[in-house]
């Protein structure tokens, strides 16, 4: 049988009142619990915003040796004080799953199997069908003779819990730099 120590009244009364009601009676403890700490304890704190919708929630995600080991809604933001909703409360479980796909998958077209690809293939090849495409849907001038220099066969569709820096880049790099007409924000910030 396991001993269970038993701490006194004054013991309690330093850390354990009952809402103003006065100290708490002895309370039995085991030697596990007596050692238990935070698993935050030593953590490092960053603060971010849930990736999920326009709303920009403020978390707070915990790290130990690199590894993310905890992720709670962060109670100084003025959006959301700490709490969040149910997708944003799994927040945790997106970014730490053994079943999360790691690597760059690829399905060719009317294939029935997908391929593992590396990051430099995947990069590569996107730029070169942007690259493409922009060239096919490029108009430099109107039928009334107006310039446009504008791609017409491409569109953007940017999320709302991009920073404003973020969206700015965006915006420079497809309109300016590709002359992207189509560019729409979740937020239309």
């Amino acid at each position: 049988m396991i001993k269970l120590p038993l701490f006194s009244a004054s013991q309690n009364a330093k850390n354990n009142t009952l809402h103003g009601a006065g100290p708490r009676p002895p309370q039995p403890y085991s030697e596990q619990t007596l050692h238990k700490g935070s698993r935050l304890e030593g953590a490092t704190v960053t603060e971010s915003v849930c990736p999920y919708c326009a709303v920009g929630c403020g978390l707070n995600i915990y790290t130990k040796g690199g590894k993310i080991i905890d992720i709670e809604g962060n109670p100084r933001s003025p959006i959301n004080e700490g709490t969040l909703c149910p997708k944003g409360a799994n927040s945790f479980q997106l970014a730490v799953n053994p079943h999360r796909v790691k690597n760059v998958m690829y399905r060719a077209p009317y294939s029935d199997h997908w391929e593992t690809k590396s990051l430099d293939w995947a990069l590569e090849r996107i730029a070169q069908r942007v690259k493409e495409t922009r060239e096919e849907g490029f108009k430099a001038k109107s039928e009334d003779g107006l310039r446009l220099n504008a791609v017409q066969n491409m569109g953007s569709l940017g999320g709302a819990t991009l920073d404003n820096e973020e969206n700015y880049l965006i915006k420079k790099l497809l309109s300016g730099g590709l002359g992207i007409v189509s560019i729409e924000n979740q937020a239309r910030i």
